[in-house]
């Protein structure tokens, strides 16, 4: 089975929805200590409150470039990408984010995403209001920081990345989520509308090999590096960027386009993918030495019908895990495990409940680049711990 695994609700649904969440809390989490994400279920849908030192800002830019037509509808004209920026900000700064997406994106993201499937009356709405902790055009806490890009599984958003996004900002980098236009089934552009997934249905009947997909992300990602750290950045913070430090994660097929970027653009320092087949293999020279890790769901591993895994792994020359999560499945690292859990109010099976696929991903996620872009040990990647029973480390030969 590969890991794109078309993200559907009714798929997460089947496979993600958790058991009952645990009440609020905003501690750190000390390293090897059981990682967590508390969710407070309340009359309104909220994502886990980030729980780094920083308040989060936000600013959302969208961007084109001028120099690319887009390669699904080359009608469209210029290649354009929308990008949420996460970042440190100053306490109190900024006004709090109005909502989690549009409600036109809500309505057919369930619309499109839930083939099936019976939402409660009113769930577009409740979803697009889901509260999050970033702060709307928050002035920017001084210094310097590390700049993380995320790219979503393939048909999903890049808010459905938020909760990741809002933790690593709290903990001190700038993160660009960045939604690649016309591989999301519900992503609006400014005078466009809610542009719908061309890139889905070219690659499923065969018209496209898969492998496009991350190919031309890696060009959008060099893009959005350009246009945040260039000489006349698009961001007016951008100055806030350490441009030497500079990682990539994704989810699905997005973790895919973070292992193809580096073998691109050599910017990108240290890589994560997030249960994804790699479509488009590692090179057989390597990543030249830098640091990559697969995070996947718990039957990510050796052996596995998906073959991309193993030989990933193999051709990884620098530091590297192999980490995959008993209970998870391949939503797990999204926000859709919390979200549905408030949607629906109706807890089932499995065995990894909303708030530990949170935390553990943050928790990973986190201790990952804190200690690549930051330099700063990490308990957690040495091996298991004894409060994160879930996690697995595997070690195969090559």
């Amino acid at each position: 089975m590969t890991r794109l695994r078309r993200s559907t609700i009714a798929a997460l649904l089947a496979l993600t929805l958790p058991l009952p969440l645990a009440g609020a809390a905003s501690a750190a989490v000390p390293s090897g200590a059981p990682v967590a994400a508390a969710v407070s279920v309340s009359a309104g849908m909220e994502l886990p409150r980030p729980t780094g030192p920083y308040a989060v800002g936000l600013t959302t830019l969208p961007m084109t470039d001028a120099g690319r037509v887009d390669h699904w509808v080359p009608a469209s004209g210029a290649r354009q990408l929308m990008v949420s920026l996460h970042y440190p900000a100053r306490a109190g700064s900024g006004a709090p984010a109005k909502r989690y997406m549009s409600a036109e994106e809500a309505r057919l993201l369930l619309e499109r995403n839930g083939a099936g499937m019976t939402f409660p009356a009113g769930s577009a709405k409740k979803l697009s209001k889901t509260r999050t902790y970033a702060r709307e055009d928050a002035r920017p806490k001084g210094g310097k920081f590390p700049l993380v890009v995320l790219s979503p599984g393939f048909t999903m958003s890049r808010m459905t990345l938020t909760l990741l996004a809002e933790e690593l900002a709290s903990k001190g980098y700038v993160v660009a989520t960045v939604d690649h236009a016309y591989e999301s089934l519900a992503t609006a552009f400014p005078g466009r509308g809610v542009l719908d997934c061309v890139a889905c249905d070219k690659a499923e009947s065969g018209e496209v090999p898969f492998a496009a997909v991350p190919k031309g992300r890696s060009k959008d990602v060099s893009f959005v590096l350009d246009e945040l750290t260039g000489p006349d950045p698009a961001w007016r913070y951008a100055k806030t960027i350490d441009r030497k430090r500079i990682g990539m994660a994704g989810h699905s097929i997005g973790g895919n386009s973070a292992s193809r970027t580096m073998a691109d653009d050599r910017r990108v320092k240290a890589g994560i993918n997030m249960d994804g087949t790699f479509f488009a293999p590692v090179p057989k020279k390597g990543l030249d030495g830098r640091p990559f890790m697969m995070l996947g769901a718990a039957d990510s591993v050796p052996g596995s019908p998906d073959a991309s895994w193993g030989k990933a792994w193999k051709r990884l020359d620098g530091w590297k895990r192999w980490i995959t999560v008993d209970g998870s499945d391949h939503g797990s690292f999204t926000d859709a495990p919390v979200l549905l859990e408030q949607l629906l109010g109706a807890p089932q099976e499995p065995a990894l409940s909303a708030e530990r696929a949170a935390g553990i991903t943050r928790g990973y996620v986190s201790a990952f680049f804190d200690r690549h872009l930051k330099g700063i040990p990490q308990r957690l990647l040495n091996g298991p711990t004894p409060g994160n029973p879930e996690v697995v480390f595997h070690r195969p030969a090559g």
